[in-house]
C-alpha cells in the first residue's frame, strides 16, 4: 500500500478565484482609506487573514491586487455583448440587460471606479488597468467574430475588438472622473454613453441599429 499523501489538498480553481477576489476587494478598501503609498502588502494580507507569503503567491505587487475586481467590468461587458440580439439596438439591449445590481455587484462597481480615479495619479494602478483591457481584447475578438461570421484572428476582427475595449475603457474612465468630482449621473445616461462609445468605435459594423 502506498503511503498517505501529506500536506494541504490542492486549491480548486474556483476557490483560488474567490480568494484572489477577496484579496482584491480588501486591497482596494485599504487603498481608498489610506492611499496606495501608505498601504502595505502585509496590511492587505492581515485584512483577509493570510500570511504575507501567501499573498505574494497570488500577486506580484500590492498594486496588482486590484486586477480581479477590475476584470469584473470587462467580464460583464463581454457577457452583455454575447446576449445582444442582432435585431435590437445596442442602447435598448444595454438598458434591458443591465438589471439593478445586487449590493455585492454595486460595491465592486464602486470599487472599480475608485481604482480608475486613483489610476490618474498612480502609474502602477494605471498599468494594471490597461493590462486588464489588453487581455480582454482576445475574448472580445471571439464575440465579434461570432457576430460577423469571421475568424477571431482576422485583422478586421482584432481591430474591432481593440476598439470595443477602448470604448469601454474610456466610458468607464469618464464615469470614474464624474464620481470622483461628485457628479452623479442617472443610470440610463451612463448606459447611453456606453452605447454611444461602442457605436463610435465600431461605426455600426456589429449590426447596431439607429435609435
Amino acid at each position: 500500500m502506498s503511503a498517505p499523501t501529506r500536506g494541504r489538498r490542492p486549491m480548486s480553481d474556483r476557490r483560488r478565484r474567490l480568494q484572489r477576489l477577496e484579496i482584491s476587494r480588501a486591497a482596494i478598501r485599504l487603498f481608498v482609506e489610506h492611499g496606495v503609498h501608505d498601504t502595505t502588502g502585509e496590511q492587505i494580507a492581515e485584512l483577509v487573514g493570510l500570511s504575507s507569503r501567501t499573498l505574494w503567491r497570488y500577486f506580484r505587487s500590492k498594486e496588482s491586487c486590484v486586477e480581479p475586481v477590475l476584470s469584473l467590468t470587462t467580464d460583464a461587458f463581454v457577457d452583455t455583448l454575447r446576449r445582444w440580439p442582432a435585431d435590437t439596438p445596442l442602447e435598448d439591449h444595454l438598458v434591458a440587460d443591465h438589471h439593478l445590481p445586487d449590493p455585492a455587484t454595486a460595491e465592486d462597481g464602486a470599487a472599480t471606479l475608485a481604482v480608475v480615479a486613483m489610476s490618474r495619479h498612480e502609474p502602477a494602478l494605471r498599468a494594471i488597468w490597461l493590462v486588464v483591457y489588453e487581455r480582454a481584447e482576445a475574448v472580445l475578438a471571439e464575440v465579434v467574430a461570432e457576430r460577423l461570421g469571421l475568424a477571431p484572428d482576422e485583422l478586421a476582427v482584432r481591430v474591432q475588438a481593440a476598439t470595443l475595449a477602448a470604448a469601454l475603457r474610456i466610458a468607464t474612465e469618464d464615469l470614474a472622473d464624474d464620481c470622483a468630482a461628485g457628479r452623479e449621473r442617472p443610470r440610463e445616461e451612463g448606459l447611453a454613453r456606453l452605447s454611444a462609445a461602442v457605436r463610435a468605435a465600431t461605426h455600426g459594423v456589429l449590426g447596431d441599429l439607429p435609435t
